[in-house]
């Protein structure tokens, strides 16, 4: 008897729906069982087989899901072949044949069963036992059944033995049938449908939990049975692949995406990870790995990663922890000047800017070593990307270690909690500017050239390393060659460093630059403080046309510093300054411009710049400046060695070279 419709929509959904299924006989051992039920499940008890209970269910499926369904013989068996829900069949045992023949025994010695699919496997201890001399007959459709039931008639058999289906044909040609299910028998089934019903609901919470968590992973996610059917398809995979997930559950992956096969997987039960697969014209990181339960290869997982979405998770990780990185102000088109050695250093710096190879700049201090190399970077494909500088003789020794490489949480006393990420990872997938890398401690120089070398860097206090994609690009104002000779470089670094080099030019060296310069520092200063160009053009002219000899020994950074003394302390008066006193004015201010000169004229001596600092990359000294320096000192070749900026082994070197 089926509950009427009202009652479906009120069965509780926190217990198992069962559904029984069985003509007749089997029908009200059901009807009296179910009650026994009501606690752990909701038994529905359908009188119909077949085709008609097939369409019932898929009815009911429709209005509430069944866990599992109930039914016996040739019913359950046609229920399991055109359902997909679970079929629980009830089951003959031994107790419930001999019980069923012994009940036979004592009506007739006649006897004939008749059971569905095969002989029953008790028949023969039980005839041998007892002698009952049954004569049995399998069928798989209710033709057979009725085939068999006239056999044992013709055959002169009294009773018979069998299904509800065969019991009732027995009776209808007038033998007596016997009908082989016990109650114990149904109960069997009942109560082993609402275990399996249980243990169905555990899986599919468990299913459904995994479904919702696949859901939410950026992660592409496919899962297949051993025969390589699609059991999961999370919705980032699909949308991937241009599919829904209802189209693939169930087929091939190898039919639908020969491209990201498991096959190889399953065959040989190996994982297979970090591949790149183009697949439909995109571009994925593909891991296979094999599903191993309890040591049984039960089918195997496909992820992959969007290498895009890994790049920008990756940059915006680093973007967040990383210390402030500086961002890059100048191009190379703001390498102002026309002169060839500028022409060529801005030809060279365009040429770096198209490679990934490392860059060592060389030029004495304020020739724009750092703008060369921020324009580098700006017309790299790394211009959106971070551009870190670092100097490398402004940090002590103790402190670079842990700026350039970071450190880990405890590395040491006073150690940041949670560890600090250092430089180089700050300009991760950019560039760092090393300025002053000749003044970097050897024992560093050894960590620098692993970074080089191996594109990871190890954290101070670290075991794992971090890899990092880093452009380098080196600047100094020394002399490496000579600091190599005399240990004080790695020479190895030196030629991991000197790939594209660039020599910086004095300004000195390009002193038809400095009027074009100039008008471009003054209006930078003027714009920092404030103040019209024009107010202090004039006086810009005069500066100009008083330094044509100057050797600027402090290249442009001196000039920019000159210009902004000049403007600061012009404006600082309450009156213009006339043109008659522009010269003095200059002169007055920036004295430095005239020591020079005005010291050689007083002594009668030829202007001599100024010698470089120690290990400074100078212009080389010619005969003709050192026989200039030994007149003008009067033969000391000491104080000759010291005008000219050079040891007193030197200038006797090139008197003998000469």
């Amino acid at each position: 008897m089926l509950p009427p419709a009202s009652l479906h929509a009120a069965l509780p959904t926190s217990i198992p729906r069962i559904v029984a299924v069985g003509f007749r006989r089997i029908n009200k051992l059901l009807q009296e069982l179910a009650p026994e039920f009501a606690d752990r499940a909701a038994v529905e008890v359908l009188d119909m087989g077949f085709d008609q209970a097939v369409a019932r269910v898929r009815t009911l499926q429709r209005e509430r899901p069944v866990d599992v369904i109930v039914a016996a013989g040739s019913n359950g068996a046609y229920l399991r072949q055109h359902l997909d829900t679970p079929v629980v069949l009830v089951k003959v045992g031994g107790f419930d044949l001999m019980q069923a023949l012994t009940h036979a025994r004592r009506l007739s010695a006649r006897i004939g069963l008749v059971t569905y699919e095969g002989m029953a496997p008790d028949l023969t201890q039980f005839d041998n036992l007892f002698e009952f001399g049954v004569s049995q007959r399998s069928y798989r459709t209710e033709e057979e059944a009725q085939a068999c039931v006239r056999e044992l008639q013709q055959q002169g058999m009294e009773v018979v033995v069998g299904s509800g289906v065969v019991a009732d044909l027995a009776d209808q040609h007038g033998l007596t049938g016997i009908f082989l299910y016990s109650i114990d028998a149904v109960r069997g089934a009942l109560e082993d449908a609402v275990e399996v019903a249980r243990a169905s609901r555990i899986e599919q919470a468990k299913r459904e939990r995994l479904s919702t968590i696949l859901a939410q992973l950026s992660d592409g996610v496919i899962a297949v049975d051993r025969q390589e059917r699609i059991l999961t398809l999370n919705p980032t995979m699909a949308q991937w692949l241009g599919v829904t997930a209802e189209q693939w559950l169930g087929r091939r992956l190898s039919d639908v995406c020969p491209e990201l096969s498991l096959q190889h997987t399953l065959r040989l039960g190996t994982q297979d990870l970090e591949r790149i697969e183009r697949v439909k014209g995109k571009t994925l990181i593909v891991n296979r790995i094999p599903l191993i339960e309890q040591g049984v290869l039960t089918g195997a997982l496909l992820s992959s990663q969007d290498p895009i979405s890994i790049q920008r998770v990756d940059r915006h990780i680093r973007t967040r922890i990383k210390p402030q990185a500086q961002h890059a102000r100048y191009e190379l088109h703001q390498l102002i000047g026309h002169s060839p050695a500028i022409e060529r250093v801005q030809r060279m710096a365009a040429s770096c800017a198209r490679s990934q190879a490392t860059v060592l700049l060389i030029g004495e201090s304020g020739t724009g070593k750092e703008v060369v190399a921020q324009g580098i970077h700006m017309a790299s494909d790394r211009r959106d990307m971070p551009f870190v500088a670092v100097n490398c003789a402004a940090v002590s020794e103790s402190l670079l270690e842990s700026e350039l490489f970071g450190y880990e949480e405890g590395a040491f006393t006073g150690a940041r909690r949670g560890g600090k990420i250092g430089l180089f990872e700050a300009a991760h997938n950019g560039t760092i500017f090393l300025d002053e890398v000749g003044e970097m401690p050897l024992s560093l120089q050894t960590r620098l050239l692993r970074v080089l070398q191996e594109r990871e860097v190890l954290r101070v206090g670290a075991t794992e390393p971090t890899p990092v994609n880093v452009r380098v690009i080196a600047a100094t104002h020394r002399d490496l060659a000579s600091h190599v000779a005399d240990g004080r470089f790695r020479q190895d670094l030196f030629y991991r460093l000197n790939i594209l080099r660039i020599d910086m030019p004095a300004l000195r060296e390009r002193a038809q630059d400095v009027p074009e310069l100039a008008e471009a520092l003054h209006a930078r200063v003027c714009a920092r403080l404030g103040l019209p160009p024009a107010a202090t053009a004039s006086l810009l002219s005069a500066l100009i046309a008083q330094t044509t000899h100057y050797p600027w020994p402090g290249n442009v950074r001196e000039l920019e510093n000159l210009i902004e003394r000049l403007v600061a302390y012009a404006a600082s008066r309450t009156e213009p300054i006339p043109a008659w006193q522009l010269s003095s004015f200059v002169q007055d201010t920036a004295p430095e411009l005239f020591a020079t000169a005005t010291t050689a004229a007083t002594r009668g001596r030829p202007v001599i710049a100024p010698p470089a600092m120690s290990g400074e990359i100078r212009q080389p000294v010619s005969a003709g400046d050192i026989q200039r320096a030994l007149t003008a000192c009067g033969g000391d070749k000491g104080r000759a060695a010291q005008q000219l900026g050079i040891s007193r082994t030197t200038l006797w070197r090139k008197l003998r070279e000469a």
